[in-house]
């Protein structure tokens, strides 16, 4: 296969992300430190919050890009604390529905009040019209990303895609 003489944008753009991703969880630990939260907390909060209904451990790390054992931890972590709340799922017995709770609501809250102030400085340093377009183009790499791992991926090769595991 030719490589396009784009090719190195590509690269640069996903070398940019990880690094964005790594000081985007430090400051995510900064902001929400104060509110008892970590950045991991924060996101499945986040994902929870943002949800119209609540949501099962499988269905939050598909919606985020997490693995089901990593949410799990943090679920875990957020049900002793209180932030989060465990329900029957009446579509899978196993698989139950995780429901942030009114102290969970009140610290999600927090932590995007925390970071009200970057995202502000955020949005007049780059402005709406090119976050949205950042967003676009964002969402068109994830979606692409999906459907490659979607065709390289068979129930043969691929644990996690077996019916036992399907939440």
């Amino acid at each position: 296969m030719k490589r396009d003489p784009d090719f190195p944008l590509v690269r640069n753009l996903v070398i940019t992300l990880f690094a964005t991703n790594g000081h985007l969880i430090d400051m995510g630990n900064r902001l929400v430190r104060p509110a008892g939260l970590t950045t991991a907390w924060w996101q499945v909060m986040g994902a929870l919050g943002y949800a119209p209904a609540p949501l099962t451990v499988a269905q939050i790390a598909r919606n985020m890009g997490l693995t089901r054992q990593g949410v799990q931890r943090v679920v875990d972590l957020l049900a002793a604390r209180g932030y989060v709340a465990l329900e029957p799922n009446p579509h899978h017995q196993r698989a139950r529905l995780v429901a942030l709770t009114a102290h969970g609501r009140a610290a999600l809250e927090a932590a995007e009040g925390a970071a009200a102030a970057v995202d502000q400085r955020i949005i007049e340093r780059i402005g709406t019209e090119r976050l949205a377009t950042a967003l676009a183009v964002l969402g068109e790499m994830r979606d692409l990303i999906l459907e490659e791992l979607a065709q390289s991926a068979t129930p043969s090769n691929d644990p996690t895609l077996s019916i036992e595991n399907e939440e």
